[in-house]
């Protein structure tokens, strides 16, 4: 795929190994029948559309990185369990980093410091197959320009216990793997955006429901890691 063969060698092990962390929790899951959505919903008997799988979300206070799962109504997202949200918070900024000066950023920025990252959909079997980014009124967000949230991305981690250790794991590390595809969607949403506005200037785009979905791409873990692999080994770099 093009996509490799433009990232440096650096780049490269970087996603190989994210990659080999996120089959070790598959692998490991795997010996006791479970997966990773399976593994963040034990304890709960009933799941709820919406609800914030955990409760309150698992926020990392020391690298300033929030995520949770939740739901849509069945039947509105096809072939989708559900899907994780990815969130920085303004800590997690470069200093002299700001938010896109909107009209009510002060508002947003007081109620909720934090800016989407990425959306990770989960199929039926707990396998992630697609990744997307939305527009600011879905998440209630602070909104970044895409080359702002380029400059903080590497600092996502959840490093906690809670509410699982592998599921954290494997979605810190899912963040590196797919780098290249996150950085082209959240090139494309504020693409989306700006087109939106433009076409509708008597709509404030950013709280518009009808633009909701702003970029999205089907992924595979397999077909990542080989592409990676696999370009490391033009390079005559070999994965262990």
């Amino acid at each position: 795929m093009k996509i490799f063969n433009k990232l440096s060698t650096e780049e490269l092990q970087e996603m190989a190994d994210a990659g080999l962390e996120v089959l070790n929790c598959h692998r490991v899951l795997a010996k006791t029948g479970d997966n990773i959505v399976g593994e963040l919903l034990k304890g709960f008997d009933d799941f709820f559309e919406w609800d914030h799988y955990p409760k309150g979300d698992a926020i990392d206070k020391a690298t300033n990185s929030q995520m949770f799962y939740h739901s849509h109504k069945v039947g509105e997202r096809e072939a989708e369990h559900g899907h994780f949200h990815t969130f920085l918070h303004k800590k997690a900024f470069p200093k002299g980093v700001e938010p896109k000066n909107l009209p009510d950023k002060d508002e947003l920025q007081n109620a909720h410091p934090l800016t989407h990252l990425i959306g990770i959909s989960m199929d039926q079997f707990g396998i992630p197959f697609r990744l997307f980014t939305v527009n600011r009124w879905v998440t209630g967000e602070v909104w970044y320009d895409c080359n702002d949230i380029v400059q903080a991305m590497d600092g996502f981690e959840i490093d906690l216990a809670h509410p699982s250790w592998a599921v954290n794991i494997w979605l810190s590390n899912m963040v590196q793997l797919f780098k290249p595809q996150i950085i082209e969607l959240l090139l494309e949403r504020d693409k989306v955006v700006n087109n939106w506005s433009a076409s509708k200037p008597d709509n404030y785009v950013y709280e518009d429901r009808e633009l909701e979905v702003t970029s999205v791409v089907d992924i595979s873990v397999d077909k990542q890691i080989n592409g990676a692999v696999d370009e490391l080994a033009k390079r005559n770099i070999k994965i262990i």
